[in-house]
């Protein structure tokens, strides 16, 4: 005779736990991400990339040189996509928010200390901000 297995069933406290589990780490994901995507150095403008998407077109115009054409095309596309990637850029502030109210949480639980996060780029005043701990290595 078989028995069949009784189907459980998750609680609503469960279920909610999961969720914001997903949600922290979608945060921090898009937060890490986002920092990975950031270079050092002098930050770019969009004014100053459209200034500069304005010099190349000028000199495609005038350049009669097949060669040179190419490569100032390339340099406009690669101009072209700097300033797409500003604008995602804009965004940074908004994902930093929602990482600094998620981290805490997930840190614990996951058992991610501060020097962790350091070492993944995460700032020390961001760390402060979210309330992670300064702990020392031992």
């Amino acid at each position: 005779m078989l028995v069949m297995a009784q189907a459980r069933t998750m609680s609503s406290e469960h279920k909610d736990a999961l969720a914001r589990g997903r949600k922290e780490a979608r945060d921090i994901k898009a937060y890490l991400d986002a920092l990975s995507s950031r270079r050092p150095g002098r930050p770019v403008t969009s004014s100053s990339l459209t200034n500069r998407l304005q010099r190349i077109s000028r000199k495609l115009d005038d350049e009669s040189n097949a060669l040179k054409r190419v490569d100032l095309v390339q340099q406009r596309l690669d101009a072209e996509d700097a300033i797409a990637a500003l604008a995602d850029q804009a965004n940074f502030a908004a994902i930093e928010k929602r990482f600094i109210a998620s981290v805490l949480a997930y840190s614990a639980r996951k058992g991610i200390t501060y020097s962790a996060w350091r070492e993944s780029g995460v700032s020390a005043d961001t760390l402060k901000s979210a309330g992670i701990p300064r702990t020392r290595r031992g």
